[in-house]
């Protein structure tokens, strides 16, 4: 019998795969609302297929000694478990199946390491992992798809890719990725001289108030929000990437200020993704991570059209930065020069060093949905979609945006270690505010 063909970890499926928590997985949960119903048996048929034909994503962790040199993915020709799944509808499913991708990822050690969990009328009033109204109630009829991955393997843009490829299947219409938006080209600019120094430690997210019995899987808190998109003034030199950003700097200052924190600069980490959507696009965790600063003065400001622009330079030019995914320090400690037992030990080490100079939250904006997500006739096109990313500590905070039909849908996630419910609530509310100050015009 021919052994499953196998392909070493990658930099950032290592530096994952070390860190590994019970407690606290790193998932990234996709959520999915369409306007129909959905047929089990033609979806489970749809998905397989869907898996078949980005066979990237059908892998498990290989087996190895304590002393081998690296971690291999096992490539494998079909699932080893059902990735579908159809809980009982009723009162609490949608929020049972948000508390399930919060608190338990997919095992490594089976293919494929996602799960898909099937909600029928998800007819809950509350949107938050666990509870919490995000203002808008859950259509009482209809379908909630909730994609969870386990983010050693993938990312949120390859899953979703392969949620398009099954989409298509499943309705027999064309899911093609939209044309990017064409953006004019220009010369990024280096940094102004007052950006902040990477070498200072940057502001932590102020304690709130944590739930005191998270139990042994904590996990994390979530809520959804669906917001209108920011209004930008034609032509203007900033994104909505920008306004983002901004939004998310003006609300940790605003949140540090109310409890009291010490003023520091702050610095959000922005996953850059540069693969093509289409059909050829690279399964796996493609990501490239940098960090936009900001310092206390920048902050405290009435004048957002020039922070906007600042903005816009410092992204667009960390954007055009040539990096490895994690930087070039991640790439010197995955190397085969010990066990993977040893290089496990002194990443987790050296993580716990860093955690005063690690960033002060994550902001994900995926953008526009580039894929219809339409499921044919019965089931329909999605209206809603969201991501959220992993808020493990010591960040323990991250946004999360997307935007589908012409509204802005974000994710709110926290670590319980650091936040409770009302906090997670309170922080949606300041994003909101803070994002509609930045459609003030020059």
């Amino acid at each position: 019998m021919t052994a499953p063909p196998r392909i070493p970890f990658p930099v950032v499926d290592e530096v994952s795969r070390h860190c590994v928590q019970d407690e606290e997985p790193e998932t990234v949960l996709i959520e999915v609302h369409l306007p129909g119903e959905l047929d089990a048996g033609r979806l489970r048929k749809a998905f397989l297929e869907a898996l078949r034909r980005h066979p990237r994503v059908l892998m498990r962790e290989a087996p190895g000694p304590w002393y081998r040199r690296r971690y291999e993915w096992e490539l494998t020709d079909e699932p080893d478990v059902e990735a579908v799944g159809f809980p009982p509808p009723g009162p609490g499913s949608l929020r049972d199946a948000r508390s399930r991708a919060m608190a338990v990822a997919p095992p490594l050690t089976a293919s494929p390491p996602i799960r898909l969990e099937v909600v029928t009328a998800p007819g809950d009033t509350e949107s938050g992992a666990g509870g919490g109204a995000d203002g808008r109630a859950d259509v009482a009829t209809g379908t909630a798809l909730l994609l969870t991955v386990h983010h050693t393997a993938l990312d949120g843009p390859a899953c979703l890719r392969i949620l398009a490829t099954a989409a298509e299947i499943y309705g027999g219409r064309d899911n093609s990725a939209a044309a990017p938006p064409v953006r004019p080209s220009e010369t990024p600019r280096a940094g102004s001289p007052d950006t902040p120094s990477p070498w200072a430690h940057p502001a932590r997210v102020a304690r709130g108030a944590p739930d005191p019995h998270p139990g042994p899987r904590r996990g994390n808190g979530l809520l959804h929000a669906e917001l209108p998109l920011p209004h930008r003034p034609k032509s203007s030199p900033y994104t909505v990437n920008d306004q983002l950003m901004v939004a998310t700097a003006l609300t940790l200052a605003h949140w540090n200020r109310e409890h009291g924190a010490p003023v520091r600069p702050l610095r959000i980490t922005m996953p850059v993704d540069d693969r093509p959507r289409d059909a050829t696009m690279p399964i796996g965790n493609g990501t490239r991570l940098v960090e936009v600063p900001f310092s206390p003065q920048e902050l405290d400001t009435s004048d957002l059209p020039a922070l906007l622009h600042r903005t816009a330079l410092r992204t667009r030019a960390l954007k055009a930065l040539p990096r490895p995914q994690l930087g070039y320090g991640a790439t010197l400690l995955t190397a085969p020069w010990g066990p993977v037992a040893a290089r496990g030990a002194l990443t987790r080490a050296l993580r716990r060093a860093a955690a005063p100079w690690t960033s002060t939250t994550l902001l994900s904006n995926i953008g526009r949905i580039p894929y219809p997500l339409d499921f044919g006739e019965e089931a329909g096109c999605a209206h809603a979609v969201w991501f959220s990313a992993p808020a493990r500590m010591p960040r323990g905070l991250t946004f999360t945006t997307a935007s589908t039909a012409g509204r802005l849908h974000l994710a709110v996630r926290w670590s319980r270690a650091l936040l409770g419910h009302d906090d997670g609530t309170h922080l949606r509310d300041l994003f909101a505010h803070h994002l509609h100050s930045t459609e003030a015009t020059p």
